[in-house]
């Protein structure tokens, strides 16, 4: 079972899935995370190093609208979305 615990820093790859997801343009990431679209679009294309903070930033703001950070555990990092309660009927 992947653990979803002690995830360190997220990587690009696991922020582009995430918004897949979950829907969400850079644009929106970006608002989100109070950061500039341009940090956003740099670490997702790996284009440079981006600050720890800014980092956590985005995975907070990922984690708010449900996303889930799989650690590495041999198998590579990944997302998933969190489970939503079921709709009483």
């Amino acid at each position: 079972m992947p653990s979803t615990e002690n995830v360190e820093m997220i990587t690009p790859s696991q922020s582009r899935a995430a918004r897949a997801l979950i829907e969400w343009t850079q644009p929106r990431l970006a608002e989100a995370s109070n950061l500039g679209l341009s940090t956003v679009v740099d670490f997702e294309k790996s284009r440079r190093q981006i600050s720890d903070d800014s980092a956590r930033a985005i995975q907070a703001a990922l984690e708010s609208a449900g996303v889930i950070f799989v650690a590495e555990n041999g198998e590579g990092p990944g997302v998933r979305l969190r489970k939503q309660p079921a709709l009483k009927r």
